[in-house]
């Protein structure tokens, strides 16, 4: 399976095409995820052929922010992924994700609230 790339809630035309440039040297696909998707496996979404799609098509509401998952992505990648962003002086996306075998069937609702989770987890104010 090639390294690939999925957005998720980054609409604005203009971040899209700075992120693809970003990425574009580093040979990774890059497949921007449409809300009706979101009840999709991450694992179909991003090309495991092993993991079959659902009919039900999403109508709630847009995720609370963006997030990025990486698929066949190791650390290096994902290393070389970040340099990318900051080379291009591109701001981070705060919910990112690399594929697991546990998160492969969690659908992009359901990894957006782990990851959010931990994000608040980790950004709260000391007291």
């Amino acid at each position: 399976m090639r390294q690939t790339v999925l957005l998720f809630n980054i609409y604005e035309k203009e971040r899209c095409e700075s992120i693809t440039r970003a990425l574009l040297p580093l040979g990774i696909r890059i497949k921007k995820i449409n809300k009706e998707d979101y009840l999709q496996p991450v694992g179909y979404l991003a090309g495991i052929k092993s993991i079959n799609p659902i009919e039900d098509i999403y109508d709630g509401k847009e995720l609370e922010g963006e997030m990025l998952f990486m698929a066949n992505m190791g650390s290096r990648d994902v290393d070389n992924l970040i340099i990318a962003f900051r080379k291009s002086k591109l701001s981070p996306v705060s919910h990112k994700a690399v594929l697991t075998e546990s998160n492969q069937y969690w659908n992009a609702l359901q990894l957006f609230d782990e990851l959010h989770k931990e994000y608040s987890h980790f950004h709260q104010p000391s007291e």
